[in-house]
């Protein structure tokens, strides 16, 4: 008999998005998947404690390793909020595509949106941290503890829905290298910081034209 392999949470990982991916023989319990790949089940127990809490930590990780990346860079620790934010985008969503069938077919299994919101729910608290850190705009002070902690609430909300925008456009985005979600992600980000520090709108209108012409079906 082999030895039991002593095992880690990320080559857990790394063998449960294998076996995802590899489509015919997904084990049904955590004890079927512990003995196919020669571990303990209990080793299992030591990061997760269900498949679910497994897949919710694959999506945080790509935000925590994309963070990771940008603090090594001494240049992105200069960048102003937009530039972080930019930086972080292209970032994340290099590390999405080079894991893009995994993605792909974990969030577009689920018809109902509110089970792929759960999916992400961890992704969200990573990502919303992220926010909090390294991403600050002019904000308006209401001289109110309750009413700016309502606006950064806001902002906090305003950011998450825009990077599930931004993932809904990547999953759907067919074009070479995925050159349009770049641009979307220029544009878009640029112009939610114009309309955050009330700036012209031409970005605003630049971005608008961009999605009209990406969504209107072509005649």
């Amino acid at each position: 008999m082999a030895q039991k392999k002593n095992i880690t949470a990320d080559k857990i990982i790394e063998l449960y998005m294998d076996e995802v991916l590899m489509g015919t023989n997904t084990s049904s319990t955590i004890y079927a998947f512990s003995k196919n790949n020669n571990f303990e089940e209990s080793e299992f127990y030591k990061y997760f404690n269900s498949f679910e809490t497994l897949e919710k930590k694959v999506f945080a990780i790509f935000c925590s390793k994309t963070v990771e990346l940008l603090l090594k860079n001494d240049d992105y620790k200069m960048y102003d909020s937009k530039s972080k934010l930019l930086s972080f985008y292209y970032t994340f969503f290099e590390l999405l595509s080079a894991n893009r069938s995994y993605v792909t077919l974990k969030l577009k299994q689920n018809k109902n949106k509110l089970e792929s919101l759960k999916l992400l729910s961890k992704l969200r608290l990573e990502f919303q941290e992220y926010i909090s850190a390294e991403i600050h705009t002019d904000k308006i002070d209401f001289k109110n503890k309750t009413a700016n902690k309502i606006q950064d609430k806001g902002f906090l909300e305003a950011s998450w829905m825009h990077l599930l925008f931004t993932i809904q456009f990547w999953l759907d985005d067919e074009s070479e290298n995925f050159e349009k979600t770049d641009i979307f992600i220029e544009k878009s980000v640029k112009a939610s910081f114009d309309l955050r520090d009330i700036t012209p709108v031409q970005s605003v209108f630049d971005f608008a034209k961009f999605l009209w012409k990406e969504k209107m079906p072509t005649v």
